[in-house]
């Protein structure tokens, strides 16, 4: 039996080694983003101070990593996280969506920090700074409201909400 658990032990740690050399892709791209919210939106140096703390590395095109992406699977998980992250909403991307897409997101983002939903705590645990104080979610509030308002001054409000759910039948 101690053989056996010796044999799986050596294994483990082979596969171990070895899962290092499969890498996947950074997150790296520190060139000038065009469709950055910032291009459309005016965002204060308090609100681009919370934006990269609290969302930046997992909602735009530039991830700062941590010192253990280098370690397997970790980097995984991480791209994995990140990935997901940008699908959801991506602040690089953002003016290349449409107005109602561009207006739910910041009603999501309003609900999602009120929640204590965001920044993730699987974030929040290696990221302290990013854990945001009541005077930096009052700030992200109201520039998130900011931004709905000048949509709703570009397009027909009809056309950035989602239309009332059909009364169900009984």
């Amino acid at each position: 039996m101690k053989k056996v658990f010796k044999t799986i032990g050596w294994l483990l740690l082979i596969a171990l080694v070895v899962i290092q050399f499969f890498r996947p892709e950074k997150n790296i791209n520190p060139d000038d983003q065009p469709n950055a919210i910032t291009k459309k939106f005016s965002v204060s140096a308090d609100v681009k101070t919370i934006l990269d703390k609290a969302c930046m590395d997992c909602h735009s095109n530039n991830t700062r990593y941590p010192w253990y992406y280098n370690v397997q699977p970790v980097a995984w998980w991480l791209a994995n996280h990140v990935n997901d992250g940008k699908k959801e909403f991506n602040l690089d991307e953002y003016i290349t969506r449409r107005p109602r897409f561009q207006y739910r997101r910041m009603e999501q983002t309003i609900d999602l920090v009120k929640k204590e939903e965001m920044p993730l705590p699987s974030y929040t645990w290696t990221h302290k700074d990013a854990i945001l104080s009541e005077e930096e979610k009052t700030k992200l509030y109201n520039w998130a409201k900011s931004v709905m308002t000048a949509l709703e001054a570009q397009y027909p409000i009809d056309s950035l909400k989602r239309p009332p759910a059909p009364p169900s039948q009984k």
